[in-house]
């Protein structure tokens, strides 16, 4: 079954266009949603959640359209965008006390056990809270009122370094039954090294690759070689860079031919990212 299912979304800014999106998640894993700030991680993410209006397109979420069962949907789904700018001055407990009464399955000793287990005292206010403890009480909120989906925008971004490990094995705890899936844009792509199951990678609006995440990474080689090397390769190099010593380049691994003298390596996903945006350079 499909935890989340995009079919061509398309909206459109003045300046900014999301083109025909398409991806899916399927039910149990993690999907990281990579992208540069301004590729259209939040745009989307938005409108999956439907608090901006799609132009066209398709979403289906647990097997419903998004449009037709909205009401019904987001008592399904639990959404967290790595801040709190509501109520700051107000206490947990205050907070929790307003939201609860919009989720017909809310638990209150699910609420508990991950107030416990996130170390998150209830009088304590909302402004008193670390980054990583408001993404923490999102969590909390989401998963006491029986979540399937969580949809979580940036939430590892400003978080120390433990901060964001402890967060990731939180993530990997979740989708362990294979009742939890969990959509979550970052840029910080070491993160998705460790927890994520599938990658999707958006760059000025569009869907550059979209599948799990060693076959996103074979699908690329980087490349590096000699200066007078670089004529043989550069029709079929996504991008590159030169230097003194030669050039380093990104290509689809059926376009390299590994006979050639032209060392090979597979590339990580952050390399993937800063070749692909530097196609638009090569053309300028």
């Amino acid at each position: 079954m499909l935890a989340l299912d995009i079919k061509n979304l398309n909206k459109k800014y003045e300046h900014f266009h999301l083109k025909n999106v398409t991806f899916q998640l399927e039910k149990g894993y993690i999907m990281g949603f990579i992208g540069a700030n301004g590729a259209g991680k939040t745009t989307t993410i938005k409108s999956i959640l439907n608090l901006i209006r799609m132009d066209s397109g398709e979403i289906h979420i647990l097997g419903k359209n998004m449009d037709e069962h909205e009401v019904e949907l987001k008592q399904e789904i639990g959404s967290a965008f790595g801040d709190i700018n509501f109520y700051t001055r107000s206490k947990i407990k205050t907070l929790t006390s307003v939201i609860k009464r919009f989720y017909s399955n809310w638990n209150d000793e699910t609420y508990y056990k991950y107030l416990k287990k996130f170390n998150l005292i209830e009088d304590k206010k909302i402004a008193e809270l670390s980054t990583g403890m408001k993404v923490k009480y999102s969590l909390a909120i989401a998963l006491s009122h029986g979540a399937k989906l969580l949809i979580l925008d940036e939430p590892t971004s400003g978080l120390d370094p433990v901060a964001r490990d402890n967060l990731l094995d939180i993530f990997q705890e979740l989708v362990q039954d294979g009742e939890i899936s969990i959509l979550f844009s970052t840029h910080i792509t070491s993160d998705l090294e460790k927890c994520a199951d599938y990658v999707t990678y958006i760059h000025n609006g569009q869907i550059i690759n979209s599948a799990e995440k060693e076959e996103f990474i074979d699908t690329y080689r980087l490349l590096n070689g000699k200066k007078e090397q670089l004529d043989m390769v550069k029709n079929h190099l996504i991008g590159y860079k030169t230097n003194s010593f030669g050039f380093t380049g990104l290509i689809h691994t059926k376009d390299f031919d590994p006979s050639s003298d032209i060392k090979s390596s597979v590339p990580n996903l952050e390399e993937i990212m800063i070749y692909c945006s530097k196609k638009e350079d090569m053309y300028v």
